[in-house]
């Protein structure tokens, strides 16, 4: 779940491992993870990466693109956790664009404010903080995600670098869970292949509960699921993987043991490198059978 509880789990796991906060953790990891994400200096310049503004029905959205300088590639979307478009995502594009994508990191916020919308290193502890994030979160809904997501996939299709022939595919990181969910769906025709990773709110008791969108989606599917997370809701990957199956498709729905929620960027106070690369393999093999 991305909520306060999830992130009192992540300040529960700095004091135990030293103390950190978030800009602390930040400033480590652009030596770190961030160093070990990005594709290396020879393949980088093989990659063309631009800040991009798209229309869509709310207004102007800010973005990434980066994809390999040469050919057509399956379009990727990526939607942000909740701290939004910032450095560490663009790093995480350009990362799996070195592997062969046309990949957009958005803004989700762009109604609000552009990118990025929280200083850099921003602690959720920290309480102008928290209540900023929150309000943010609160200021989009499942109606503005289904928008969002057909202007990102026209966006991508009109791109040189796509390939048209190709799927499309679309990641998401904690809140960017369910905007998945909601691009498969609106987007059927387009989405071959979605991924999750620690994505909060995929099964609610709403009527607009992101799993009730299965029957209209026709992409494979990867779910990676934090500990904490199945620990507050154990029943959100049997029902998964229920209305997956019930509705034949393919889908990877997996807890990953000892992972935090927000364990897969490498600028949150819980990343885990082992698990986040397992995380990352497992991605590369959806994308790299679904997009084809």
């Amino acid at each position: 779940m991305c909520d306060e509880r999830s992130f009192a789990d992540m300040d529960a796991h700095a004091a135990g491992t030293g103390g950190l906060t978030r800009r602390e953790f930040g400033v480590l990891s652009v030596g770190a993870g961030l160093a070990m994400m990005w594709p290396g200096e020879a393949i980088a310049a093989e990659l063309s990466g631009t800040e991009v503004t798209i229309e869509t029905p709310d207004g102007r959205a800010d973005a990434f693109f980066v994809h390999p300088k040469t050919g057509r590639h399956p379009g990727v979307l990526l939607w942000p956790d909740a701290f939004g478009l910032r450095p560490t995502m663009r790093q995480m594009a350009s990362r799996l664009a070195a592997e062969g994508y046309a990949v957009l990191a958005v803004n989700p916020y762009y109604r609000t404010a552009p990118a990025p919308v929280l200083p850099e290193g921003a602690d959720f502890a920290d309480p102008p903080t928290r209540e900023r994030i929150m309000s943010l979160m609160g200021s989009i809904t499942s109606e503005t995600q289904a928008r969002d997501a057909r202007a990102f996939v026209d966006f991508l299709d009109a791109q040189p670098a796509v390939a048209p022939d190709r799927k499309i595919g679309t990641m998401g990181y904690c809140m960017g869970g369910p905007f998945t969910m909601r691009t498969a769906a609106a987007r059927p025709d387009r989405v071959g292949a979605a991924a999750s990773f620690h994505g909060g709110r995929l099964v609610t008791k709403g009527e607009d509960s992101p799993h009730l969108l299965i029957p209209k989606m026709k992409a494979h599917y990867l779910i990676a699921i934090a500990e904490n997370d199945d620990q507050q809701e154990p029943e959100t990957k049997d029902v998964l993987r229920k209305a997956f199956a019930d509705n034949g498709l393919e889908a990877e729905i997996e807890v990953y043991q000892g992972a935090l929620h927000g364990w897969c960027p490498p600028d949150m106070k819980v990343y885990d490198e082992a698990l986040a690369e397992k995380a990352w393999g497992r991605l590369l093999v959806l994308f790299g059978a679904a997009l084809a």
